[in-house]
């Protein structure tokens, strides 16, 4: 096979499964094991059929770390879960009871958001990495 049509039928290899959103992209977790994901990365809880994928970030309010504010802020998390159907949630920072959705029996926690802003630094939408754990 010559090297050009090697590197091609790679390349068209790698163009479908980075559109295809059942692709494995991560790991398998475990129950009560945090990890953490980039935006676009999904893992899967072992023992299940659920798979969740961190998908952006949006309205990131928080407090710069160099700033004094007088509310502490808010950012919001949007993942989406799947199992036999597919939902999307939004999971918030400031606000505890917020950071939590159930989804196939399982619950799925934001446990943090990384990095915290400071004013004088933009946070590019790639940067962000969200913690998550999931629990029965």
């Amino acid at each position: 096979m010559s090297r050009k049509l090697l590197m091609a039928g790679f390349a068209c290899l790698l163009l479908t499964t980075a559109c295809d959103e059942k692709a494995p992209t991560g790991p398998t977790v475990s129950l009560n094991q945090e990890f953490t994901l980039a935006p676009g990365e999904a893992a899967r809880v072992a023992d299940s059929s659920v798979r969740i994928q961190f998908l952006r970030v949006s309205g990131d309010s928080r407090c710069p770390a160099d700033a004094l504010c007088i509310q502490g802020g808010d950012a919001l998390v949007h993942i989406r879960a799947t199992d036999t159907g597919a939902s999307e949630y939004e999971l918030r920072t400031g606000d505890e009871s917020r950071a939590t959705v159930t989804h196939a029996g399982l619950r799925i926690q934001l446990v943090n958001l990384q990095p915290y802003p400071f004013s004088s630094r933009t946070i590019e939408a790639h940067d962000y990495r969200a913690t998550l754990r999931v629990t029965r």
